[in-house]
């Protein structure tokens, strides 16, 4: 314990890194109790950290002249005087040239203050555990001045560390501006500032947990001035160009970004090099149709052609014969390219192109059913009674040779000419419209209508309007047909099959819906009490197609999901074993996420280019019918803009309760693409 101290003192002590001064009240031990000037609460230290600033063992007039510690602050030394009291200790030294003079700090108040009250005692005690260079205070509460070096020492550190302050204000300024950083400004910043940016360029994309436990980019956040939030960090990376404002967070990090690379692209090489010299055992028994009339029908960007349709008369009987691409015939199970396809799942479709499943040159030009060609495909063939009942099927593996590469357009016009010697079209087209009635008889729900989604060219977005037409349609009823005979193949065959089943459920009356507008309105109340589809191994009972059975088997090329049910096909029809119903859940299980996924960027993607194109259109007006209320709280409600072919989120002003199929006006009131931010108002 230090011998001279005693009650009543005034005494300064160093507090978590801040200097405070107190009243000596007590002394028990080694241990000092304390009043901490400016508070009403006492601190119990150790006797050895307290300095004493001036003994005056009065307690009463002492805690009557006890400063505060603001007082404290607004007193200032004189610096002429602190500096003239440094240059005689150090001259003294230098004179005598021995160890720095070191003097009890009640003795440098002497030297330095013409004043020895408490409050400028204190102001001393204060600005020695500033950051001043002329002083130090020694552990054992002595007091010395700086040598001439180290104070030399000392100014030229601090001028590189105000230079230091300076260069990351100025660097700090440019970020906060709006305008982004020309490539001098970039690689003028600091280099610490260069790597917390980039590190959030990184949190941008993750979640937000990994972004708030980062406090280093946390307290950029706070120096930019900018929200804790990720979208108010994805806004500002914006606006200074270190991100695409297109760019999309869910698809950042997915699979689909990453190209193929290593043995996957090797295996897809060589595909493309020897695709035409390769030959199975199964394709000595694959049935030739090369001479069948066989089309093609997609849309006119469409690169992955996977399915395509015949007709042959037969003893006077029409079949309708359904092809699709074999990639099963190529790719091996659990080869690169397999298990690439099996992480990604699906192809992707976004508004400014196609991310693929699998590698696009071998998609296009080895998988698929390429006009003029001899393709290997799997086949199914139907023929329809005059009800458009299935009166008899066959799935094989075929040969055929795709005639025309038409697009739903030219698939229009065939379908409606019929020209003299190419009238299978239209005969298809019928053929299938009888079936289509059938399944409609069979309760099948036809939910046909326009539909518009966004594609990009030049990074502008341009709505494009699908319409139902007679190819369009053709098609679609083609494919469910193929994907009834395989469910009804693999029920008969005791195959396990990804088979697709929607349960039952009770819609709006005949009544009811007969007061509905027909189209969209009537759609909406009738999907609004659909349930969603089950995928399983075993069959059943799809609803709203109508069919006591339904497996998804036309688009192996871009569904992987398709391509294991056509694997499994073809394992029973080359007298192999196919997977087992566990075998072949644990399989479709994999695929679950990254479908998911693939919904949401899908979804993403054509949600931020909608409020692209609404920026570009905010001043406009479209007419619009009211569906149903979707948060009535708020007064938002699912409005159909039938020049949009699309149904929105849309508030309602004024309308207690609506009928559906109220006509409406609709408008932008707030739209920025940027901050993710879109407001539709409709009355």
């Amino acid at each position: 314990m230090t011998p001279s101290l005693k009650q009543g003192d005034l005494v300064g002590f160093v507090l978590k890194g801040q200097p405070q001064i107190g009243l000596l009240t007590s002394l028990k031990g080694s241990r000092a109790i304390l009043r901490v000037a400016g508070t009403r609460r006492e601190q119990q230290l150790a006797s050895r950290e307290l300095s004493i600033l001036k003994q005056n063992h009065n307690m009463l007039e002492m805690e009557t002249s006890l400063p505060t510690i603001s007082e404290v602050r607004k007193l200032s030394l004189n610096s002429r005087d602190l500096i003239a009291g440094w240059r005689l200790l150090e001259g003294e030294r230098r004179k005598s040239k021995t160890s720095p003079t070191a003097l009890k700090i009640t003795e440098l108040a002497g030297l330095l203050l013409n004043n020895d009250d408490p409050i400028h005692l204190a102001a001393l005690w204060f600005w020695l555990n500033s950051d001043q260079p002329l002083f130090r205070v020694r552990r054992d509460h002595m007091v010395e001045a700086r040598q001439l070096i180290d104070l030399r020492r000392i100014r030229q550190l601090r001028r590189k560390q105000q230079s230091r302050a300076q260069q990351r204000l100025d660097a700090l300024a440019l970020l906060i501006a709006d305008s982004p950083l020309s490539k001098d400004q970039w690689q003028d910043l600091p280099s610490d500032l260069q790597f917390t940016i980039n590190r959030l360029i990184e949190l941008a994309d993750g979640p937000e947990d990994a972004f708030l436990a980062d406090e280093q980019a946390l307290q950029l956040i706070k120096d930019l001035k900018l929200g804790r939030s990720l979208s108010d960090l994805r806004y500002w990376l914006i606006k200074k160009g270190w991100r695409d404002p297109h760019d999309l967070t869910t698809l950042k990090g997915s699979i689909w970004t990453k190209s193929f690379e290593g043995s996957v692209q090797a295996q897809a090489d060589q595909l493309l090099n020897k695709f035409e010299q390769l030959s199975f055992g199964g394709d000595d028994n694959r049935l030739d149709l090369s001479d069948l009339r066989t089309y093609t029908l997609d849309d006119h960007q469409t690169q992955e052609i996977d399915d395509a349709i015949s007709l042959q008369c037969v003893d006077q009987d029409n079949w309708i014969w359904i092809h699709i691409a074999d990639p099963a015939r190529l790719i091996p199970v659990d080869s690169p390219l397999d298990l690439e396809a099996r992480a990604r799942a699906t192809s992707l479709y976004l508004a400014d192109g196609l991310r693929t499943m699998l590698p696009l040159s071998v998609a296009v030009e080895v998988l698929s059913l390429r006009a003029g060609r001899r393709c290997a495909a799997l086949s199914v063939a139907v023929v329809l009674d005059e009800s458009g009942c299935i009166a008899g099927t066959r799935v094989c593996r075929t040969w055929i040779r795709p005639c025309y590469r038409l697009t739903y357009e030219d698939g229009d016009e065939l379908i409606e000419l019929a020209p003299p010697g190419d009238e299978d079209l239209s005969t298809l087209a019928s053929l299938l419209t009888t079936r289509q009635l059938w399944r409609e008889r069979q309760g099948a729900l036809l939910l046909e209508q326009s539909e518009g989604r966004f594609k990009v060219k030049d990074d502008q977005p341009e709505l494009h309007i699908v319409e139902s037409s007679p190819a369009r349609r053709l098609v679609s009823e083609a494919m469910i047909l193929m994907g009834t005979v395989i469910a009804e193949f693999g029920k008969r065959q005791n195959i396990a099959l990804p088979y697709r089943s929607q349960p039952p459920t009770q819609l709006p009356s005949a009544t009811e819906l007969s007061q509905l507008i027909e189209g969209p309105v009537r759609h909406a109340a009738i999907k609004r009490c659909l349930s969603r589809g089950v995928l399983g191994t075993r069959p059943m009972a799809h609803f709203s197609l109508g069919l006591s059975a339904y497996v998804q088997a036309s688009s192996p090329i871009r569904r992987y999901a398709d391509l294991l049910a056509h694997r499994q096909v073809v394992a029973h029809l080359g007298g192999s074993v196919p997977l087992s119903e566990h075998a072949l859940m644990e399989q479709l299980d994999v695929l679950e996420d990254p479908l998911r996924q693939a919904q949401q960027i899908q979804r993403e993607d054509q949600r931020h280019w909608q409020k692209v194109w609404f920026l570009k259109h905010r001043h406009e007006q479209w007419p619009a019918l009211f569906l149903r209320w979707l948060k009535p709280q708020d007064q938002i409600a699912l409005v159909h803009v039938e020049c949009l072919a699309m149904d929105l989120a849309c508030k309602i002003h004024g309308l207690i309760d609506p009928s559906p199929g109220l006509a409406l006006i609709m408008r932008v009131l707030v739209i920025d693409p940027l901050t993710d931010q879109i407001e539709l108002v409709a009355k």
